[in-house]
């Protein structure tokens, strides 16, 4: 059969398909090959100490796939395009350089992210002590200013006037200001919480302002979520710990104990031993951090009791062990109280009554 009579121009379509045809299976070869490599790469540089190696072979695995696709498909129909003719191939160069600069942008954002992940985890696992909420402020604002700056690059790889462009995002800003106020205002408020760190995801907060109290979960750009203590959680605008006072227990140096106690009136000739054996107790206790202010001293006449206080202070800050020593303590003293012969007091009332009232059984008859 004569398929040229067939068709006459077979052979010049055969030689760009074939060409096309040629750079996709090429791409697929070098695609596959490289992610071969960088996976075995990667498993060996896993087990180095080193955080920057396996996390950059970590990022560019999929990054560079994309990469290798996108610049064989673009030499793909750079050749359509010079057989065909066509006016629609003529975005095709503009259109790949964009997508490599995204492209890069990916691979840095998941570099960041990589390292971020490599040395909190070593960290941690060497006992080394790391603010999350540092590290989690500054790996987004580098992804925010790797973003904008690949924006603006790209911008001006399509021919668009970068100072044109900041210009009118100057004036659009002032708009975008009276529009979004309070979006505004809780980036802002976030961006203070990462520079004044007053707490960090993990701390225990409370404010005496609003009735907020929990644990901290996230420190997001708009919102902070706190997780109560009956397990509910709590999304707070940032913009609202600008115009509350805040409290944060868990960064208190000790814990105080400040306790009120009472014996009887009938053991008043004992209050001075009692108050000596029970802050000498305090000095020899080894929960108690007696640099700090340590008193014991009788305080006042209630109406049914002697009291004398105990204040003084923890070495421990943890809330569980704090309510274990106290509960020592103040165990302690009570058995300083029944080994001296008194009792702690307790509300009482005597009803005294006059002689002329008074009348023997024999009266009744």
């Amino acid at each position: 059969m004569d398929w040229a009579a067939i068709f006459p121009s077979d052979i010049g379509i055969n030689s760009w398909v074939m060409q096309v045809f040629a750079v996709v299976f090429l791409a697929l070869i070098v695609a596959f090959i490289q992610a071969q490599v960088l996976k075995r790469l990667y498993q060996r540089l896993e087990k180095t100490n080193n955080p920057w190696d396996d996390a950059a072979v970590e990022a560019i695995q999929r990054p560079l796939t994309l990469l290798i696709w996108v610049v064989g498909i673009a030499f793909a129909a750079q050749i359509v395009e010079k057989e065909t003719g066509a006016a629609i191939f003529s975005a095709v160069t503009p259109l790949r350089d964009v997508a490599v600069i995204a492209i890069i942008c990916w691979f840095v954002i998941r570099l960041i992210r990589g390292v971020e992940n490599n040395i909190i985890t070593a960290w941690e696992a060497e006992g080394r002590k790391i603010d999350r909420t540092t590290a989690d402020a500054m790996t987004r604002l580098l992804r925010i200013a790797v973003i904008i700056t690949s924006v603006l690059v790209a911008l001006q790889t399509l021919g668009f006037s970068i100072s044109g462009v900041l210009a009118f995002g100057g004036i659009g800003g002032i708009a975008i200001g009276f529009a979004a106020k309070d979006l505004l205002s809780n980036f802002f408020g976030g961006l203070m919480l990462y520079l004044d760190r007053p707490f960090a995801i993990g701390d225990w907060v409370r404010s005496p302002d609003r009735e907020i109290e929990g644990t901290v979960e996230t420190i997001g750009w708009r919102l902070t979520k706190i997780r109560t203590f009956d397990k509910r959680p709590l999304y707070i605008p940032n913009s609202l710990f600008s115009t509350i006072s805040v409290e944060n227990p868990s960064r208190m140096s000790h814990r105080r104990i400040y306790e009120t106690i009472g014996i009887r009136y009938d053991d008043a000739d004992k209050m001075e031993a009692i108050v000596g054996d029970v802050k000498a107790m305090l000095h020899a206790h080894s929960d108690i951090d007696d640099s700090q202010t340590l008193m014991v001293n009788f305080n006042s006449f209630a109406p049914s009791s002697l009291d004398f206080f105990v204040y003084t202070f923890t070495h421990t800050t943890v809330w569980t062990e704090y309510h274990q020593i106290k509960e020592r303590i103040l165990l302690n003293i009570y058995a300083i109280i029944v080994d001296h012969g008194a009792e702690v007091a307790f509300p009482t009332s005597t009803l005294h009554v006059p002689d002329v009232m008074r009348f023997e059984p024999e009266s009744i008859k």
